[in-house]
């Protein structure tokens, strides 16, 4: 049967940790320049792509180089899913040319209708529901950090948006505790909380002994007009050094970018902790890859 992976809730807490190893086995060949192309040697994948994104694109296209594979990149103009033409013809007609697809989209509708049609594996690069792909590279940027996850702490500050939601059942599956600061009107939505999460509006409840402090954006694609509102709205949800002072001593920050310096996260404390946050960038690389192979070999 085909699997797909749309959501963090696709994988068992087995084999989110089978994916962390692989990543990790993965990545240290890449540093000794093992030679991997024979992984998914003669594969295809399609990257569809509703919202640009600068890396997820490098990541799948270089994961999927570096395992010998294709890639083939469309836009949304070009083959307009659900407009043009049914999202069922789309799933069914590409099951027939590649060996995977990736999608970037708005509604997370239209992965789940493309995998009801599609005969091969579909990922989530990003929906407004969920980033699942990005918190496996959270996941094991923190592993790495902290040689695994006993005693770690997440703490999240800012929009309660589809970064948060996939991190917080990857939180649940690893009984790693998350305490989310939101604004009321911005917490995340019902059904992502779990006796590992806490949602409160305070910033400094939530950094309290954080060995994680992690925030995104404040203004997601397709949210641009609203920005002006939504930066009165989080005004005091900055990660800042009065709030890293707050957190455990070996604090580390993350950060999915793009960043705005100066809203969300100070420009001292993102270049502070550029290390941890370049490492999440590029276990995009790596975690992806172990979900490619999963899926597609």
């Amino acid at each position: 049967m085909v699997r797909h992976f749309l959501s963090i809730n696709d994988v068992s807490k087995e084999e989110l940790i089978e994916l962390l190893d692989k990543a990790a086995e993965l990545k240290a060949g890449v540093k000794n320049g093992e030679d991997q192309s024979d992984l998914l040697k003669g594969k295809s994948l399609a990257l569809i792509f509703e919202k640009p994104s600068l890396r997820t694109r490098i990541s799948f296209e270089v994961g999927m180089n570096q395992m010998g594979g294709s890639v083939l990149v469309l836009y949304s103009n070009e083959i307009q899913i659900g407009e043009r033409e049914a999202r069922s013809d789309v799933a069914k007609v590409m099951s027939r040319y590649l060996d995977g697809i990736m999608i970037r989209t708005f509604g997370h509708d239209v992965l789940t209708e493309t995998a009801k049609y599609s005969s091969i594996p579909i990922i989530n690069g990003l929906s407004d529901l969920e980033h699942p792909c990005q918190t496996m590279a959270d996941l094991l940027t923190i592993r790495e950090r902290f040689a695994g996850f006993d005693g770690v702490k997440v703490a999240y500050i800012g929009d309660g948006n589809n970064t948060v939601h996939s991190l917080m059942l990857a939180c649940t599956k690893l009984g790693i505790p998350i305490t989310v600061a939101a604004p009321k009107e911005h917490e995340p939505f019902d059904g992502f909380e779990s006796e590992f999460t806490t949602i409160v509006d305070d910033v400094f409840e939530a950094a309290k002994g954080a060995n994680v402090v992690y925030t995104d954006v404040w203004s997601s694609m397709g949210q641009e007009r609203d920005a002006q509102r939504r930066k009165k709205i989080f005004t005091g949800y900055q990660v800042n050094e009065e709030l890293l002072s707050h957190a455990a001593d070996n604090a580390i920050v993350l950060h999915c970018l793009p960043a705005h310096r100066g809203e969300e996260i100070t420009a001292e404390v993102i270049d502070q902790h550029e290390a941890s946050i370049l490492d999440q960038a590029e276990n995009r690389l790596h975690a992806q890859k172990a979900i490619l192979l999963k899926l597609m070999s």
